[in-house]
């Protein structure tokens, strides 16, 4: 098993235990799998990172980069992460950033925050902070019509800040937790692909230049 202490000082910042479904092992910018995305390996903020950005203009979801041969089922993901609108975005980027897991036949369940809601001066805009969806079927426009409030909440955020995520999940359900705390800031009870397993991966929306290191996931035992 490689642990961070044995890899050299270039890998060291950005690390990944595979917990999964398989023996954990170190992860770098070389064992991620770009899926319609750009990535480097940047300083950023006083620590090192992968930074990802679109490669070319896609449809929300479609952006992403896969962590090679993780197996995820239940358990716990953590990241630092940190998301803002990039140069030239739309008006309505955000800084869309967060993690998708159980990718199998081109599907997931993703949460992502949203860094510009978080200090917005709107209310309806913070209550937005944070979302959960699932590709392709389940998107946050479906999620509003189908079930106004009970898929996204406010979570305090700033753009491009670095933000500790954590999210939880057991069987149908999944909890994300930010900035460290004991409680989770969005609870979801009925993930739509069901009790699965598959990949998982660093994900951004449309417009954003994310940035991603020390993450870390955990199987539940």
């Amino acid at each position: 098993m490689n642990k961070p202490s044995m890899m050299s000082a270039c890998n060291r910042a950005f690390w990944v235990f595979v917990a999964f479904a398989s023996p954990a092992s170190a992860q770098t910018v070389s064992q991620l799998i770009p899926h319609q995305v750009k990535l480097e390996s940047v300083d950023y903020l006083g620590k090192r990172a992968v930074k990802i950005t679109e490669d070319g203009q896609l449809a929300n979801g479609e952006a992403y980069a896969i962590v090679k041969d993780a197996v995820f089922h239940n358990g716990a993901i953590d990241v630092e992460l940190a998301g803002r609108p990039a140069a030239g975005a739309a008006g309505g980027a955000r800084g869309f950033i967060g993690i998708a897991f159980r990718l199998q036949n081109g599907q997931f369940e993703y949460i992502y925050l949203r860094p510009t809601n978080g200090r917005a001066d709107d209310q309806v805009r913070r209550n937005h902070s944070t979302q959960y969806s699932a590709y392709p079927d389940f998107s946050f426009a479906v999620s509003r019509q189908e079930a106004p409030e009970k898929y996204e909440s406010y979570v305090d955020l700033e753009p491009g800040v670095w933000t500790r995520y954590r999210i939880t999940v057991e069987g149908t359900k999944a909890r994300l937790y930010v900035h460290g705390t004991s409680q989770p800031c969005l609870i979801v009870n009925d993930l739509k692909l069901g009790d699965s397993s598959g990949g998982a991966a660093l994900w951004i929306g449309p417009g954003t230049e994310g940035y991603f290191t020390g993450l870390e996931s955990k199987a539940a035992k």
